[in-house]
């Protein structure tokens, strides 16, 4: 794929249209018991987050990654998603790098196993080994155990 053609843009809110191409990410990436039925619901999920920045990273004008950090309990976190077509290119570490910069400690959850299928019937793979070359370490005492996710805590300090 020629990557001469990606594009990535900053907002600090999505558009409905960009809310809607987010979402359709979202539901094909990430395992189906986290897929969002009503772009309603994804939009509660969106507009609860504080102080977000959104990277939107477009193709041919198709939104094939997103990435947002947002202020939870006093603290910086980060989500990303990129379409399986774009993985393994290096576009999730200039993500990464974006997201890193101004920043001291950057926290996430990240499903830190291979037991869950993606809406597409496809088994969902851990990025967890993508954010251990990114720099973060496991918060072994943060886990997260719910019905629909089960994942570990994540956090990346500036060392510079």
């Amino acid at each position: 794929m020629n990557n001469s053609h990606l594009r990535f843009s900053f907002t600090n809110s999505l558009s409905p249209g960009e809310e809607e191409s987010v979402m359709k990410l979202w539901n094909g990436e990430y395992p189906a018991k986290l897929a969002y039925d009503a772009v309603e619901d994804f939009e509660t999920y969106i507009n609860g987050l504080e102080s977000p920045t959104h990277i939107l990273v477009q193709l041919n004008k198709e939104i094939v990654g997103w990435a947002t950090k947002f202020i939870r309990d006093q603290e910086k976190w980060f989500a990303i998603i990129l379409s399986s077509s774009i993985q393994g290119q290096g576009i999730g570490s200039k993500i990464m790098s974006y997201l890193k910069t101004n920043e001291e400690i950057l926290s996430g959850w990240v499903i830190d196993h291979n037991q869950d299928i993606k809406v597409n019937g496809e088994l969902y793979l851990s990025p967890l080994n993508f954010y251990l070359k990114q720099g973060f370490n496991i918060v072994k005492e943060q886990r997260l155990e719910l019905p629909t996710l089960s994942a570990i805590k994540i956090r990346w300090k500036n060392t510079s």
